[in-house]
């Protein structure tokens, strides 16, 4: 596909935004009530979320863009995302990971096109070259629409990274798109090593492309449970006003797993696009740091006023913008702050976050999560 090509029509082109994760890893700054995709962690005006949205508006049309969050999080969904057709939020009374609520999703959307072909992403990945983007998507989404294979995108891998899952393709290629051999779980840092040299593994996006009935088909067969609680035999009403009660009837009946495990590892019609257009999944703290600017001590302060001395690789990060941090002496720390609390973490030590958060919410009470 030429850079400036396009599909002929965008009408059954839809675009899935699974938005109702909390973030823990990004505490104390991500929180239970504004978990991270409702954040600017750069300070460039947009938070992870809307910049997903307007990433995804320049080429589906607007109305044809869906979100599925948490209800507790519709209002300020909504406000963030004042484009967004009311109709097109999806609320999940519950949380039951990504199988349930992209199920869900497409059986929405069937309801309104049952031919529609489906981007799915989270909404809280940073992509650095949006218009290479577009085009890796346009061409997934032109090739899932007359094919009944589950795509999913593998970002070339720029290092040893053990945050990420893995994906390891075979030679077997069809227009571009590769068979999957294995999807592997976050690895040891020897094992990402063995990946990265390799040159057959590629970084799991948790971005996906497929038809409706393609991946209808998939759950039906891998996630009975989850299909037919939300499916009721083909009597489910979705597309109707009775569509929102049914959904705070049954979704929580379905079983918590994700789309990954249940249906992606088992699968036989699966594909991976190889693509690189500058992605992250800003899933960590280090992976701020990775993507923020630096001094030329390796200090980071994204959307912070910080002054540094004899301080190297710390990451700062204040909610109040009239406040500032004057570090001294201080190395390879995470240094962040928001409303009530205050965390000073080593970075190496940042997968204790949770055990940190857990603690004081034990000691202190809900109202520091």
């Amino acid at each position: 596909m030429s850079a400036n090509s396009q599909p002929q029509r965008t009408d059954d082109l839809y675009c899935i935004i699974v938005s109702g994760g909390v973030g823990s890893r990004f505490w104390p700054v991500s929180r239970e009530d504004k978990p991270k995709q409702f954040l600017d962690f750069f300070g460039t005006g947009q938070t992870l979320l809307q910049r997903t949205f307007h990433r995804f508006a320049r080429f589906i049309p607007t109305d044809q863009i869906i979100v599925v969050t948490n209800e507790s999080y519709a209002e300020e969904t909504l406000r963030e995302l004042p484009d967004l057709n009311r109709d097109n939020l999806l609320l999940e009374p519950v949380r039951r990971n990504t199988a349930p609520a992209i199920t869900y999703a497409a059986l929405h959307v069937a309801a309104r096109c049952p031919g529609a072909t489906l981007f799915v992403t989270p909404s809280d990945h940073l992509i650095l070259d949006e218009e290479r983007f577009r085009e890796t998507a346009l061409k997934a989404l032109t090739f899932a629409r007359r094919n009944n294979y589950l795509i999913t995108l593998g970002i070339v891998a720029s290092h040893p990274e053990t945050g990420y899952g893995y994906i390891q393709w075979s030679d077997e290629t069809l227009d571009g798109f590769h068979k999957v051999k294995v999807f592997t779980e976050k690895p040891s840092k020897e094992m990402a090593e063995l990946f990265v040299k390799s040159g057959d593994f590629l970084w799991n996006s948790g971005m996906f492309v497929w038809n409706v009935p393609t991946i209808l088909h998939a759950v039906h067969r891998h996630l009975p449970d989850v299909y037919n609680t939300l499916n009721a035999s083909g009597k489910a009403p979705y597309g109707t006003d009775a569509e929102t009660a049914f959904i705070k009837e049954q979704f929580g009946c379905c079983p918590g797993i994700s789309i990954d495990y249940g249906v992606m590892e088992k699968a036989d019609n699966v594909l991976v696009l190889p693509s690189d257009f500058g992605w992250a999944d800003l899933g960590t703290w280090g992976s701020i740091y990775e993507f923020a600017d630096k001094d030329q001590n390796g200090n980071a302060a994204p959307a912070t006023n910080a002054v540094f001395y004899d301080a190297e690789g710390n990451l700062v990060t204040l909610s109040d913008p009239n406040r500032i941090a004057i570090v001294q002496g201080v190395s390879d720390c995470i240094i962040a702050e928001h409303d009530n609390v205050l965390m000073i973490c080593k970075k190496d030590q940042e997968q204790r976050i949770k055990t940190f958060m857990a603690d004081s919410e034990l000691r202190f009470g809900n109202d520091y999560i």
